[in-house]
């Protein structure tokens, strides 16, 4: 391809593209996996050679506001974040809400081996912890060579 059937250089147009479009949707995570927009908490998922860990980020929600259960390998994480707003100032208006409020929920599928009789759960500076064991079948462990 010339430039003198495109009148132009091609691939420059197409950086030029590609960089209003990273202007237009910047900020994003390269990969589909590293983000999901609109979803609250925020969440962190690893492993242990004991547990699994997951992390949910959530400032501004109470401790009691937090339910966390597990059925079939499906941990749950619901609860509510409430407005910072005070019912008893009605004269004040609001030109931006960027904080999320209202109800939330993320459910997050388990390994096969997630004990869920081994679940311990702590909030603390605006993040859940929540630890689920692992099954002793599951664990890694070495094998002796004869």
């Amino acid at each position: 391809m010339t430039d003198a059937f495109f009148g132009t250089d091609l691939f420059s147009d197409l950086e030029r593209l590609q960089r209003q479009m990273t202007g237009v949707f910047g900020g994003f995570p390269s990969s589909i996996r590293a983000g999901r927009f609109g979803t609250f908490p925020a969440i962190n998922v690893g492993a242990t050679d004991d547990s699994i860990e997951i992390v949910a980020f959530a400032p501004g929600v109470k401790q009691e506001d937090f339910e966390v259960s597990i059925d079939r390998g499906l941990l749950t994480i619901s609860g509510e974040r409430r407005s910072v707003w005070s019912n008893d100032m009605p004269e004040s208006r609001r030109y931006a809400q960027e904080r999320f409020v209202g109800a939330f929920r993320r459910v997050i599928e388990l390994p096969e081996g997630a004990d869920p009789d081994k679940v311990q759960a702590r909030y603390a500076n605006g993040c859940l912890s929540v630890s689920v064991g692992k099954r002793e079948a599951s664990k890694p462990r070495a094998i002796t060579v004869q």
